[in-house]
Formats: C-alpha cells, structure tokens, sequence
C-alpha cells in the first residue's frame, strides 16, 4: 500500500502525517521537537509506527533549520564575500532603514559576514554591461590563497552590474569553485538588479548553505539506512516543493517553509469546500501567523527581512537580512501556547515575546519549565484538559501551573484565574493585530472572510478572535494540530527563474528563460511541467514593481493598470517599463485526496468540566471530537477535545461536522 509522509519540524512540536494511497486513510503522530537530532527523532517516530519502508513513495519535508540558524547566528560557516574595489561596505550601507527612528543608540544587524572576510577585485562592468577593466588573474589568485589561509566554507560573489552581464562574475566562481564546495554568484541566485538586494540574498545563500546541506545529507542518509528509496522533497517558502538537491543550492528558498505549508493546507480545503476568501490563523507553541486568501489566491511577496524582528505582527525594515525569493506573506506575532507571562516593573501584566518553547515547555508539563505560559492559563480556565493531552499520551500537571502563575499573580495582588483571564485577553489583542494587518490595512473587510484556524493552541482562541474582527465563520480541519504536515501533501514543485529586461525584447528574454527551465528539468528527470510568466512592471520614475501576468503581452499594460489601482486606488496613463521577467515552472507531485465520510451514528464520548466563562466557572460539555461523526451539530459553551488539538465554542456559536470531518462554527 503506498504512503505519503510529510514532515513538519517546528520550533516546539514535530508533526507527521501518512496517508495510505490506496484506502485514503491517515494516519498521525505528533511529538516534541528535537533540534540537536531531528533525523533520530524523525526516524524513531517512523519505526514506532510500523511502517513497511518499501510502501513510501514520497517523502515531503518542512524545516525551521534555516530560521533557527539566522536567529541564534550559531553554527554558521565562516563566510567571504568577493565584491568590487571599494563596495566591501555593502552590508552595512545597505538601504539606511532606521529599525527605530526615534532610538539614536540602535544597533544595525550584525553582519552575516565580517568586514575582514570581504574582499574588493579589481575588476568593473559598466551599467551597459561593458566591460571597463577586465579580472587580473594574479590577484584572483592570491585571493584564492587569502581564503584557504582564513579557511573560508562557502564563498557569495556580488558584482556590480552582473543582472546585465555575469561574466565576471562566472569567472570568478568557475576558478574558486575548484578549490572551494560552496561557491555562489548573484546573478544565478537573485538576477535582478538593486545591487543590495542582490548581494544580500546572495550573502545569506552562502552562510545556510553548508547548513541546510550538511542536514539533508543527515536526513537523507537517515532515510537510506532505513531502506526508504522515496523521493525526498522540501517544502519552499512560496508554497511549492523542490527537490533536495535544489535546497542545497538556493537554501534561501526553505527559510519560510513551515509557516507557508499551513496557508497552503488553507487554500486546498477551501478549494475543496468552495471558499475563495479565508484568513488563516495558525497558533502553535511559539508564534501566532495569520495570512490571507483572496479569489482563491494567497497573498505572495518577493522580498522580506530574514531574522528581522517584528512589532505587533509588521516586519521591521533593517532589522534582518535581506532576502529577494517570493514567499507567502503573514503576519506573525510571538503569541503561542508557550509564550511566558510576566510582571513588569511597573507591576502591568505583560505577555511575551519570550516563549517556553519544547524545552522546558510549560509549566503543566513538568519538564523544568518554572514561568507561567499561555497554556498554563488555559489549564486553569478550564479550557485546556487538567489531567492529560494528546489522547493521553502527555499528562498535565495543573498544580504546576497553578504553582507558576503564583509567581506573577502575588505582584499583582490577584487570583491565579483573574490573571490567566488577563493572559488570554492580552495574548488575544496581539493576534487579533497581526489578523488586522493582512486585511483591514489592506484595505480587506474581515467580515467578507471565512477563517481556517490551526495550529495547537489556534482552535483554542479562534472565537475569541473571531467575535473581536466580526468574522462569522471559523474552519477547524480534522487534525489542526498537524495542518501544516498536512499540507506538504498537496502541492506541486514549484521553481522561479527571472531575468532583469532592461532594453532586451520580453519574448526573447522569455525564450532564453524556458530553454534554462526546460534543461534544468531535464538534468533531473523532472518531466510533466507547466509553465506560466510573469513581469515585473512600473509606471517609468517609479522605484517598485508590481508582479502581474505576462501570458498575453498586449495586455501587460491594462493588467498593471487595473492592478495599480486596487493596490493604490489611482492609475495613470504614464508610460510603463517591464524591469523583470519571471517563469514559475510547475512539477505534478503525488498528492493527498480529501474525501468525504459518510454521517455515521457513533457512540459520543461526552463529559462535562468546569470553564470560566463570563466571571464564573461553569459547567459545559467536553466532547471526544474522534467519535463526532459528519452531521453531528452542537451548541457554545462547549469543548471539542481532539488528539493533536482542543476547540473552544464560545456562547452564542454553534458547531457541526460537515463532510469532510471539519469543524464549522458559525456565530
């Protein structure tokens, strides 16, 4: 019986998901994360389940092995960068975004690579791409001997002008790639002028690569010793899969993987149900992201700031590394059911942005964790169960949390429950925030939406969430707890290749990008494409593009047109320039069918427990959700306990089990 597994590591959980090909079952494990031997834990888990290895034809994978590296800066390989004469300042030049304008002491992001390590050739293209000074070869070769001294691992080469003509910088990487694994050149990596970007994206390439190579060489040695043969695929941040091979040279593209499998687990329910808007929430032990749905189309960006922080759920300018690679645009706040609450010195209540984390972990699962969590709150609510989760496989200790939220509860002069209320309130406005920015400040009514909630803790605060943004309905899929897993199963392999325009005919730059596409595709047996172009364009003068469709080139100019003014609410008819041209090439994949269960009459497991709600505690239902079967309905305050996570039915909501095994509320 062949089997599709996908694989999502995060920061606090790792989930698994494996669906059977020929009865369409799934099967699911969820455990703590292992960040030092995330191959071991993958490979233990497997063999706890029974699997015959020969059945798995495909092995789909999520990683925060990219993020981890950027934000704790640990681990990361000695890095040069090769630049031209008297541009080795690039880094810390940049674009002169001030992170805090009112702050005369901030402190930039400490560059990825140090200035002792950045090396200035001779050598210069003109922005025609003429060559002005060619590359003296004795220099290139002492710096080869300056490297090997410094015993340099990976090598990025940024060029002034080499989006026009690389030559130089082909050169270069053609002599040290004989010395050196890991060498990487901007215009194969971001061929797009704006020569920060470019270096930047380029920079970054270069200090994952060894990273994110060594560990899938792990991964995949892990796999072979076990006698899996599978394909092994990684999800990108743009929502698509690539092979691992691909990962390893473009690392930059995996940095995001984990956050866009949730968005695109979204868009394939909402498909399947016949929804175009939704806003995803996804909750789990760390950060809160929400996203957004639109005509059936998720919300795509082509730069964002990698490791840069955030201030309630908008990315700060300058305060991360510059990376040029679509990815599926969120909003993500640190509000996650490990997120510590505390006190501070002027005794106000405050929540994050440190988290727990897997270890300790909370209070309530006695693993060292001493600071009360989110999660802890919820346990004293009653919203969490007290004793046990995950179908009882990880018991609950709530006199530990109880315990911990005396710590704050005693400077505040206040009961353990009023404090935990006070959490829940506080970890609700955060998220509500980053739900905000992806639609009231784009100009989105989140009344016109549905909302898709996952993640652990997700389905716990979705009402909440909900009553505050006016949204009317909420989704909570079969296993929210492992939706990201999930969706690592339903897409395609996806790959970008740009080429700047400049004055070049966009038909003939599109020919030389589909004669690249097709022989990469070749060389790695990747058959059954599709193809579809795009450009970017801006009116002449402008500094930003917007990305539209080029399938039709007499329409390029009415279709920016219409979509400059939904974006800005004017256009004009100045004259347009086409600066990009861009291929995304799709690859068919083996992917999960969502099938609909027949309504079935089961034994409800019910029980009832005491919630706070509305300044008291009460009595409701606690419902078993693996014994509601598709036509069951139900009224708020209730609890629908499940495996991987527990929902929260507010008052005055309902809910029932549609055919798909979802949970619908409806207000």
């Amino acid at each position: 019986m062949p089997k599709h597994i996908g694989i999502d590591i995060g920061g606090t959980f790792t989930d698994i998901v494996i669906y059977d090909t020929d009865n369409k079952d799934i099967s699911i494990l969820k455990i703590a994360s292992d960040s030092e031997h995330p191959e071991l834990l993958i490979s233990n888990a497997l063999k706890s389940l029974n699997i015959d290895f020969s059945s798995i034809n495909i092995i789909n994978h999520a990683s925060t092995v990219a993020t981890n590296a950027l934000l704790t800066h640990s681990g990361l390989p000695k890095t040069a960068l090769i630049t031209n004469k008297g541009f080795i300042d690039i880094l810390e030049i940049g674009r002169q975004r001030r992170p805090e304008i009112y702050n005369l002491e901030f402190s930039r992001p400490v560059p990825l690579i140090q200035r002792k390590y950045r090396y200035g050739i001779n050598a210069r293209i003109d922005g025609n791409g003429n060559i002005i000074k060619e590359i003296n070869r004795k220099e290139l070769y002492g710096l080869k001997k300056k490297l090997k001294k410094e015993n340099i691992e990976s090598i990025a080469i940024s060029f002034l002008n080499s989006y026009i003509n690389p030559i130089h910088e082909k050169e270069v990487k053609e002599y040290l790639s004989k010395f050196f694994n890991h060498v990487f050149i901007s215009s194969e990596i971001d061929p797009n002028y704006r020569e920060y970007e470019r270096t930047s994206t380029t920079v970054v390439n270069a200090v994952l690569s060894p990273i994110v190579s060594e560990y899938i060489k792990r991964m995949s040695n892990k796999f072979h010793e076990m006698g899996i043969s599978s394909p092994f695929y990684v999800m990108n941040s743009n929502g698509g899969l690539n092979t691992k091979n691909y990962a390893i040279r473009f690392p930059i593209s995996i940095i995001e993987s984990g956050p866009a499998a949730g968005v695109i687990a979204s868009l394939f329910l909402s498909k399947n149900m016949n929804f175009e808007n939704i806003i995803t929430f996804d909750m789990g032990g760390t950060t809160a992201k929400a996203g957004l749905i639109t005509d059936g189309k998720p919300e795509i960006s082509n730069e964002f700031e990698a490791a840069g922080k955030t201030h309630s759920g908008r990315s700060i300018k300058g305060s991360g590394y510059v990376v040029r690679y679509p990815f599926i645009d969120l909003a993500e706040v640190s509000a996650g059911g490990g997120t510590i609450a505390w006190v501070d010195d002027g005794r106000s209540l405050q929540v994050g942005p440190l988290s727990a984390g897997s270890n300790p972990g909370p209070a309530a699962y006695n693993m060292g964790g001493k600071d009360p969590t989110v999660t802890d709150a919820n346990i004293i609510l009653g919203r969490l169960n007290p004793e046990y989760l995950l179908s009882g496989e990880m018991r609950i200790y709530k006199d530990l949390s109880i315990h911990a939220m005396k710590k704050i509860s005693a400077k505040l002069e206040m009961d353990e429950v009023n404090v935990s209320e006070g959490i829940i309130k506080i970890i609700n406005n955060a998220m509500g925030r980053a739900i905000s920015i992806v639609s009231i400040e784009r100009g989105r009514d989140p009344r016109d939406y549905s909302m898709i909630s996952f993640g652990g803790a997700g389905p716990l605060h979705a009402c909440d969430l909900a009553d505050e943004m006016g949204i009317r309905e909420i989704i909570v899929p079969e296993y929210p707890g492992l939706f990201s897993a999930y969706g690592l199963l339903t897409v395609d392999i996806t790959r970008i290749y740009s080429s700047s325009v400049n004055e070049n005919n966009i038909s003939s730059v599109f020919e030389e990008l589909i004669k690249k596409a097709s022989l990469e595709m070749k060389e790695e047996n990747l058959t059954n494409f599709s193809i579809e172009k795009y450009v970017d364009v801006r009116y002449v003068g402008q500094s930003y593009e917007i990305t539209i469709s080029a399938d039709d080139y007499t329409k390029i100019k009415d279709i920016f047109q219409n979509e400059h003014k939904s974006m800005y609410g004017y256009s004009s008819n100045d004259p347009i320039e086409i600066v990009n041209a861009k291929l995304l090439v799709k690859v068919q994949v083996p992917k999960i069918e969502l099938m609909k269960k027949e309504i079935g009459y089961n034994e409800i497991k019910k029980t009832e427990r005491l919630v706070y709600i509305k300044n008291s505690f009460e009595k409701i239902p606690v419902y078993e959700r693996e014994t509601l079967s598709p036509g069951f309905k139900g009224n708020g305050p209730a609890i629908v306990e499940g495996y991987d996570s527990t929902v929260f039915v507010k008052d005055q909501w309902n809910f029932e089990v549609d055919e798909y095994k979802n949970l619908v509320l409806r207000r």
